[in-house]
């Protein structure tokens, strides 16, 4: 059985593995101030031509967005989500669990625009009745695998500055948005147009990690307590600090990425080649073919994948991840499969 169910079926790329074993018994002083940590930051404000950033290594993804909105939102204050968003459909309800609302909008593609904004701020006007809505959530890619163009992300960057909210994104497969095929973005375009970003390392080559990214050190001011006080500093913060090194010193990150995208694009050149359609139109590692249920069926036996959604009595869509480990051979042996059936 092969498995594209998610990005965690292998460990971390052996670079990152072989610096661990290569640094372990070198001593380093704990809570973040290591200096492999002190240099990945460095590395990582290069890349993203912002000298003055304030950035935090964290754990995990939901650990991430959990910390970071309940630290920047009053205890009145809401953040607005796509419907599909990490946040409002598979995080427990971490984020209402610190007391803060997720209003969520309605989108086709996982995508939130100016217009979504301007309707949440209407619903939610009749202060103080109501929570106070301050910060916009999007993810990049999204979790259906749309990725959003430079002109979009502007557009919404400059919503929220007009109406003081707010801008954070969820950058877990951040990776596979910025070597998709159609991006027009960089990552210091990203670093600009936000207030706060994360670069996700567990879906990219990490063990696990994720670079918590704030535009401006008063954005970040007293977050180091925040960390303490939820658990989140890691005693031996190299661990993480390592990782981001690795991934970011020569660009490994962004290699990574580029090759997950491309046995996903193999794999929907095959689809589209069989006649079938998809339920998004995505160019990163996350795909949605919509195939018969009797090829669903026998793909299965030699494949692992969630079905996605019914789509009639006929036809599922499927969800297939590629990884940055996803062997060539295997992605052929599944497009071989495919088109026999």
């Amino acid at each position: 059985m092969y498995n594209f169910k998610n990005d965690y079926s292998e460990g971390a790329h052996p670079n990152i593995l072989n610096k661990m074993i290569e640094t372990n018994l070198v001593q380093q002083l704990g809570y973040g101030e290591d200096e492999y940590g002190i240099e990945a930051k460095e590395v990582i404000k290069d890349k993203i031509k912002n000298p003055h950033a304030t950035i935090h290594f964290l754990s995990g993804g939901t650990q991430t967005n959990l910390i970071v909105i309940s630290f920047l939102l009053r205890v009145h204050e809401a953040v607005i989500s796509a419907k599909t968003g990490h946040i409002s459909a598979n995080e427990t309800g971490a984020i209402e669990a610190t007391g803060h609302k997720v209003i969520t909008i309605e989108t086709e593609d996982g995508k939130l625009r100016p217009n979504d904004i301007q309707q949440a701020l209407q619903d939610y006007a009749l202060k103080p009745h109501v929570v106070k809505p301050r910060m916009v959530y999007i993810s990049n890619s999204t979790e259906i695998g749309t990725i959003y163009t430079k002109r979009e992300l502007e557009d919404l960057s400059t919503c929220c500055q007009n109406n003081h909210l707010l801008l954070y994104l969820d950058g877990a497969r951040l990776g596979h948005a910025l070597m998709a095929r159609d991006n027009d973005m960089t990552l210091a375009d990203i670093a600009r147009l936000t207030d706060i970003f994360y670069i996700g390392g567990t879906k990219n080559g990490a063990l696990l990690g994720e670079a918590v990214i704030f535009r401006t050190p008063a954005l970040a001011l007293d977050f180091e307590y925040v960390l303490k006080q939820k658990g989140a500093m890691l005693a031996k913060g190299r661990l993480l600090a390592i990782q981001f090194l690795e991934l970011f010193k020569h660009d490994l990150y962004f290699d990574l990425a580029s090759h997950a995208n491309t046995m996903a694009m193999k794999i929907v050149d095959a689809v589209q080649s069989k006649g079938f359609s998809f339920l998004t139109n995505s160019t990163t590692n996350q795909i949605f073919p919509i195939l018969r249920k009797d090829v669903i069926q026998k793909l299965n036996e030699n494949y692992l994948f969630y079905v996605w959604k019914e789509i009639d009595d006929n036809h599922s869509a499927i969800r297939l991840i590629t990884s940055w480990a996803t062997d060539e051979k295997n992605v052929d042996a599944f497009i071989a499969d495919l088109r026999s059936l």
